[in-house]
């Protein structure tokens, strides 16, 4: 992928995201995306917050076999985030049937076969920011950041009533390289995490009466350590 491998991301519209996928996964869409209504708030924020809610699973990738790895903490450096880094987070787990779901599955093998065919650790966030008049969603409370980890994928699963919402890419020294914003369920983007810097501006609802809702799954990969190999194998 010539732009991933130039600029340092590349951004996909639905249409390109489903055929990357592949059928299954497009005529599974609706059960994966209903799963975003079943989503724990997240406790973590320590900003406080009360608008993102989320599940987490972690995988391990090689040889072109997926495995879901027992449930572990999500963890991040304050280097990476300064906001919630520093302390394990317990999620609660992503479901068996979306662990296992066709468009997960399909997430996690294309990240493979633009990414390389390492062993991976990936790790699975399922998020949904809320947002109501006079409180504003954050899909990125702690700003423009690198994850800390090799690449990412962010996908769009639906978004609803919502203003705003950009994604900014920046080079390390804070150079913009884009930003868009991604409006139909699939649309994506993919990240170096080690060329680029990634961050979402607030949400808040387009009608003042109703809700403002913004899912998206993201999915991490980061080449396995030898140990972490033999201790999963």
């Amino acid at each position: 992928m010539s732009a991933l491998k130039d600029q340092g991301f590349v951004r996909f519209e639905a249409d390109e995201t489903f055929h990357l996928l592949g059928p299954e996964a497009k005529g599974a869409w609706h059960s994966f995306a209903d799963s975003w209504s079943d989503l724990p708030l997240d406790g973590f924020m320590a900003d406080g917050g009360r608008y993102r809610r989320r599940r987490f699973a972690a995988f391990s990738v090689a040889s072109g076999q997926v495995h879901r790895k027992p449930h572990q903490p999500h963890w991040q450096s304050r280097d990476y985030n300064p906001l919630n880094g520093g302390v394990q987070r317990w999620f609660e787990p992503v479901t068996d049937a979306i662990a296992d779901h066709p468009v997960t599955q399909a997430v996690i093998r294309a990240g493979v076969d633009l990414f390389g065919d390492q062993t991976w650790h990936v790790e699975l966030h399922q998020f949904r920011i809320e947002a109501r008049t006079g409180e504003a969603g954050q899909p990125t409370p702690e700003g423009a950041h690198r994850d800390g980890v090799d690449w990412v994928i962010v996908m769009l699963v639906d978004r609803t009533n919502v203003d705003q919402g950009v994604t900014d890419i920046y080079a390390p020294d804070g150079t913009s390289l884009g930003a868009f914003t991604l409006t139909q369920p699939g649309d994506a983007v993919f990240l170096d995490d080690h060329r680029v810097l990634h961050g979402v501006t607030p949400i808040q609802p387009v009608d003042p009466e109703q809700p403002a809702l913004r899912d998206v799954l993201v999915a991490t990969f980061r080449v396995q350590e030898a140990d972490e190999t033999a201790h999963n194998a």
